[in-house]
């Protein structure tokens, strides 16, 4: 590993534990030249996985990306950062336990929702009017309704 202060190859690791959920493993490391302390991160190189979108093209998968959406869609609601990411994190796995190299932008929201519901509802509707396009209020209203009648179900 190359030291970013002196930029030789000759660096101990320190210490190593894992983060992330056990994903990651994050390694303190020092400069046998300079002794320069720095932290590097290692994960598992996952194989390239396209996103298919509405228009045809093809972009690729973007973690990122999916937990910015949900941040959004939470904005000002008590939802906790290690929820969204846990969220993220659900759907991300759940797409790549399908071994397939391409999947739908439609899938990935779906997933996305089918987390989101079960953590906050008010965060689910946002995100689902900006994913599903709402054309108008009926469809709204109907999509509302579905997640009234579910808690209704779910209080009995």
């Amino acid at each position: 590993m190359q030291c970013p202060h002196c930029h030789k190859n000759s660096s101990r690791v320190v210490d190593s534990r894992p983060a992330e959920n056990g994903q990651v493993i994050r390694r303190r490391r020092e400069c046998e030249n300079c002794n320069y302390r720095y932290t590097t991160f290692e994960r598992i190189e996952q194989t390239p996985l396209l996103v298919i979108k509405n228009n045809g093209n093809r972009e690729e998968f973007d973690h990122e990306k999916i937990l910015r959406g949900i941040i959004r869609s939470a904005e000002k609601r008590p939802v906790p950062m290690d929820a969204m990411t846990s969220i993220a994190d659900k759907v991300e796995n759940r797409i790549r336990s399908l071994g397939e190299n391409e999947v739908s932008s439609q899938l990935i929201g779906e997933y996305v929702m089918k987390e989101l519901v079960n953590v906050d509802e008010i965060a689910y509707i946002r995100f689902a009017s900006v994913y599903r396009q709402f054309k108008d209020m009926t469809v709204f209203y109907n999509e509302l309704k579905e997640v009234l009648d579910k808690d209704q179900k779910n209080k009995k």
